[in-house]
């Protein structure tokens, strides 16, 4: 088994000579108060994986150390819903891709790991971080705890209220956990002050943990989703599904991810999208968002920040606005305003599908499958599976084969408080507004300053 876990991780954009600078490069903002005096930012990323985000070579190599760490749970199941299936009396055959079996219970070790060895090579002693639902959290503070770094978390409010055990093992990993927005630093006191009674977002996280990066030395920020080389490191998911469904016989007709900003579904679908430019397949790739933060399906594709105070460098990408603050769904991991670069660019190639869904038939869709599959989803990964369910549905009603493949992310055992809002009747749909995403987007900085630049580095 232990074959089946890659030695390389895959580049996609090897396969997208049409996607120029715009999934490549960033333009730096200057950030008041931050080394060096010169008031430029302070390049975050080690020079290895800057490298790593712009190559343009297929395959990279992962260091011994970190695959010597992934053979410690990886490869991991994939399975197919037979009960699932039957339920559903349909002639598609579904797979799912489980990264629950994960020592932190999703897929961000992948990349958490890696950064972790990376950031340590190049002499970093604490990196700090935003997160959502706390998954990434929790996978960076076991990463650093590792390899023998410091680690603060800046956690969404809403999700470190709705989430308490995830902040737990994040302590126990010995992470400092700071809901946000915190009064400790002006990021935080900034969105206070527009909003006191504000749940926080993602956006608002970041900001606040690269303003904690930039007042200390040795201290970097780390980030989960969206940047080339996180995308990069998760792709052993898909290679190892790819493998895994060769013994098979299989090939999926579509491949289904939920994206928040993009990690996830990245993971699992960059290495069949390889294999279809290879073989000339039909193979279809849907990104399944939250009504309540649709950026794929009603956001814009502009430069934007990636933060809430707009200290980031910008990326081109599909946006709701990088103000812009989505209702308090139990989805933490998918709340985040803005799509990585590289899928916002192959879905403005029209080389990816996205679908957009309330939460209740999501929480329906994951209740559906505990019931069937024995597997409690993560609300993020439910998503993915209302996707499947809606696919497999079509498939009866045309009389065809097809075969299904999605990311079953993470489990749902420290999200079991938002079952229990949904099986009391508690839980509603909570959609974005026209007026609050219009809002949101009237704040974009100006198209016309958006001239990237490469972002340099501070570590060798």
């Amino acid at each position: 088994m232990t074959s089946i876990v890659p030695t390389h991780w895959y580049n996609v954009l090897s396969d997208l000579a049409d996607v120029e600078d715009a999934a490549r490069l960033r333009r730096a903002r200057p950030f008041e108060g931050q080394r060096p005096a010169d008031g430029a930012i302070t390049p975050q990323i080690p020079l290895t994986m800057y490298r790593q985000s712009l190559s343009r070579e297929p395959f990279i190599e992962i260091p011994e150390e970190v695959r010597r760490q992934y053979l410690r749970w990886r490869p991991t199941p994939l399975r197919r819903a037979r009960n699932l299936e039957q339920l559903l009396r349909t002639p598609a055959r579904i797979y799912f891709k489980y990264e629950g079996t994960s020592p932190t219970g999703s897929h961000k070790l992948n990349t958490a790991l890696a950064q972790a060895y990376y950031y340590k090579q190049a002499g970093v002693e604490e990196l700090t971080t935003g997160t959502g639902a706390g998954q990434w959290g929790t996978a960076l503070s076991l990463a650093a705890r590792m390899y023998g770094l410091r680690c603060t978390v800046y956690m969404v409010r809403v999700s470190h209220e709705q989430k308490p055990y995830r902040r737990v093992m994040m302590e126990m990993n010995g992470a400092r956990v700071v809901p946000g927005p915190s009064t400790g630093t002006s990021a935080g006191r900034a969105a206070l002050e527009r909003d006191p009674d504000t749940g926080g977002s993602l956006s608002i996280a970041n900001a606040e943990a690269f303003e904690h990066a930039a007042a200390r030395e040795g201290c970097n920020l780390s980030v989960g989703s969206g940047e080339n080389h996180v995308l990069l490191h998760q792709t052993v998911i898909g290679q190892e599904a790819l493998r895994q469904l060769e013994d098979l016989d299989e090939f999926p007709d579509v491949v289904i991810g939920a994206v928040g900003a993009g990690s996830n579904f990245s993971g699992l679908a960059f290495p069949f999208f390889h294999e279809k430019i290879r073989t000339g397949r039909a193979t279809r790739f849907v990104a399944v968002e939250p009504q309540a933060c649709p950026k794929l399906t009603r956001g814009t594709y502009a430069w934007d920040y990636n933060d809430f105070t707009g200290v980031t460098p910008m990326t081109k990408m599909y946006t709701l606005g990088h103000t812009f603050v989505s209702p308090g769904i139990h989805a933490g991991g998918l709340r985040y305003h803005g799509a990585a670069p590289l899928v916002s660019a192959m879905y403005e190639r029209k080389l990816i599908e996205a679908v957009a869904y309330p939460q209740q038939r999501v929480f329906e869709a994951g209740l559906t499958f505990a019931e069937q599959e024995w597997i409690t989803p993560a609300p993020e990964s439910a998503h993915a599976i209302r996707a499947a369910i809606d696919e497999a549905v079509r498939a009866r009603e045309e009389g065809r084969e097809k075969v299904i493949l999605f990311n079953l992310s993470g489990h749902g055992l420290l999200d079991l408080s938002a079952y229990d809002h949904y099986l009391s009747g508690r839980m509603t749909d909570q959609a974005a507004t026209e007026d609050q995403i219009r809002a949101s987007l009237d704040r974009l900085p100006p198209q016309s300053e958006a001239r990237p630049a490469h972002a340099g580095t501070r570590s060798p």
